[in-house]
């Protein structure tokens, strides 16, 4: 399982740091869209205009992604009560569905040249514009992948893994041109595209997974509901003795929390109220944030097993 973002405390949540960190990916992938049609255009290399392809996509998904981000940050409404954080996990189910199509696309025209014999011409051109887009793909993936992390964006996060695919795509046509350029071999060029293909649907295949698993409420990771755990068991001394119907589940980048806290025979509602407000804040902090619901129940209510592991005697 892909281990989970947990936004870090400075600028999580900042709708801001996402909408800049989707616009430079949105910029980027322009430049170099034009530089790789061009230099495709120029060549006749399939693998170049592969990669052009690729951008394309990664350009659709950074636009997906800019918009998602801006719609994730509005406050809940009457009409989503929850927010609209989801709509980040979406964004990231929808670029891993790109991805697939265009891997089929490329495959669609490897095939074709390989088939149709076609020649690479003017070598250099190519190997100088995918060697520059290999550089910015590399600096751009490293920033958004940072600014992932710290706002905790499914949909960034996504981004990051587009370019980080196309910088690693961008490696392999590089070393086909090259390998070209050297043996003359032209049908190492489709034979490259191909190879980029394969690497992009397992991408994709991930990308969608891992989305889809927050649409239809996967439960958090076991080190994060242990993260749980354990605090709720820290509290035993002001009280608490025992929970369950612990749930959880996780939409954009924030992580929601609601268990059932039992306190022990004679503990005032004043108190436990207390208590069990600094418990929220606490699963919350350790959960970059946490939208945590905890349900009172008295001492009487503890089921056979339910009881704290270090629970102290009443």
């Amino acid at each position: 399982m892909d281990p989970p973002l947990i936004a870090s405390d400075d600028g999580a949540g900042d709708p801001q740091i996402k909408l800049r960190t989707a616009a430079l990916s949105v910029a980027s992938n322009s430049v170099l869209i034009l530089l790789k049609v061009v230099a495709g255009s120029i060549t006749g290399s399939v693998s170049i205009l592969t990669e052009a392809v690729h951008s394309s996509i990664d350009l659709v998904a950074s636009v997906v992604a800019f918009f998602s981000v801006r719609k994730a940050g509005e406050p809940a409404d009457e009409s989503h009560r929850y927010g609209h954080e989801k709509v980040e996990n979406l964004a990231a189910a929808i670029e891993g569905i790109l991805i697939l199509v265009g891997s089929a696309a490329i495959a669609f025209q490897a095939i074709r040249h390989l088939v149709g014999n076609q020649h690479v011409e003017k070598l250099g051109v190519g190997i100088a514009v995918v060697g520059f887009s290999l550089v910015v793909n590399l600096i751009v993936s490293g920033v958004i992948g940072r600014r992932a992390r710290q706002t905790g964006s499914p949909a960034l996060e996504g981004d990051a893994a587009h370019l980080r695919t196309d910088a690693l795509t961008s490696l392999a046509v590089l070393i086909g041109l090259a390998l070209v350029l050297i043996t003359g071999a032209q049908w190492l060029d489709p034979v490259v595209a191909l190879v980029v293909s394969a690497s992009i649907v397992v991408t994709g295949v991930r990308l969608l997974s891992r989305s889809s698993r927050v649409l239809v409420d996967e439960a958090l990771p076991a080190h994060e509901v242990a993260v749980i755990r354990g605090a709720v068991e820290e509290f035993a001394a002001r009280g608490v003795v025992g929970y369950h119907e612990l749930r959880t589940r996780r939409a954009g980048a924030r992580r929601y929390v609601d268990l059932h806290v039992q306190f022990r025979r004679g503990t005032s509602l004043e108190d436990a109220h207390r208590t069990a407000h600094e418990l929220q804040d606490v699963i919350g902090k350790r959960l970059g944030g946490a939208d945590v619901l905890i349900h009172l129940e008295p001492q009487d209510r503890v089921r056979p097993g339910e009881e704290l592991r270090r629970a102290t005697a009443s």
